[in-house]
């Protein structure tokens, strides 16, 4: 059984030095000897062969049959190791969009993995096109099918967006402020929103509560927008993505803020 401080202790022997995170990381794809792990990584025969030692010495790896086999906990720890670096990497990409933001309605699964969001790309107004944006979100709700989306505030073309969206076949899934919901609805054709409500493809969930993000699921597709912490909308960045984690992601996240808020 591991104690905290055997933990510790682990995890700073492996992360302190990157020749060893290296071969690790060689390791947990294929057992390999010491001269195929010099050709992988690039590294000089001497350093292989003693960081190899040093971790053989901690029963971080094994030899058999003169190739090195990765343990259990290694593999766990170099898991750990690696996630967490990519979530670093993930925030300190896009620096601009996490900091100085509003990140309570976050859930921390969403944080903990929040490597699903590995793929996204930052999208950033500038001053020749400061609707960037805005068209970004707007391109990927005219064109979906089936659409979840949390809207903390209202944009004079929703209620057109979403009436087309329904006409067209599609189901809509809203999160918004009860405060919003008349002038969200209201100018949706009434046949149009009977018949969807009816057929179960409409459903709108009102809150009282505020509303500290933005987020669209559009079939594949999701987009994230972020309040800054003194409570503005920050109109000028959205992450948006088109692969299956952060898509993934996003529904999770929109099921966490739904059951927090709708009570």
């Amino acid at each position: 059984m591991y104690n905290h401080n055997e933990i510790n202790n682990d995890i700073r022997f492996l992360a302190q030095s990157e020749i060893r995170l290296k071969i690790l990381s060689e390791l947990y794809k294929r057992p390999d000897d010491v001269r195929g792990l010099v050709k992988k990584t690039k590294i000089t025969y001497s350093s292989v062969s003693s960081n190899i030692n040093k971790l053989e010495e901690n029963n971080y790896i094994r030899k058999v049959e003169k190739k090195y086999y990765l343990n259990h906990m290694a593999k766990v720890y170099l898991k750990a190791l690696m996630d967490f670096k990519r979530s670093v990497d993930i925030i300190n990409n896009y620096d601009s969009f996490w900091n100085r933001h509003n990140i309570s309605q976050l859930s921390l699964d969403s944080m903990k993995n929040i490597t699903d969001l590995k793929n996204a790309q930052l999208i950033e107004t500038t001053p020749l096109d400061i609707y960037k944006t805005h068209n970004a979100t707007k391109n990927q709700l005219i064109e979906s099918k089936d659409v979840k989306a949390i809207f903390p505030y209202l944009h004079p073309e929703y209620p057109k967006i979403i009436e087309t969206i329904l006409k067209n076949g599609g189901s809509v899934k809203l999160i918004v402020p009860k405060t919003i919901f008349k002038a969200m609805m209201t100018p949706v054709s009434s046949k149009v929103k009977n018949a969807a409500i009816k057929q179960g493809k409409l459903k709108v969930y009102t809150v009282t509560s505020d509303l500290n993000l933005y987020l669209t699921i559009c079939d594949g597709k999701m987009s994230l927008g972020l309040f800054k912490n003194d409570g503005s909308f920050d109109q000028n960045r959205i992450l948006i993505s088109n692969d299956e984690s952060s898509h993934q992601w996003a529904e999770e996240l929109f099921k966490h803020v739904k059951n927090m808020v709708i009570k």
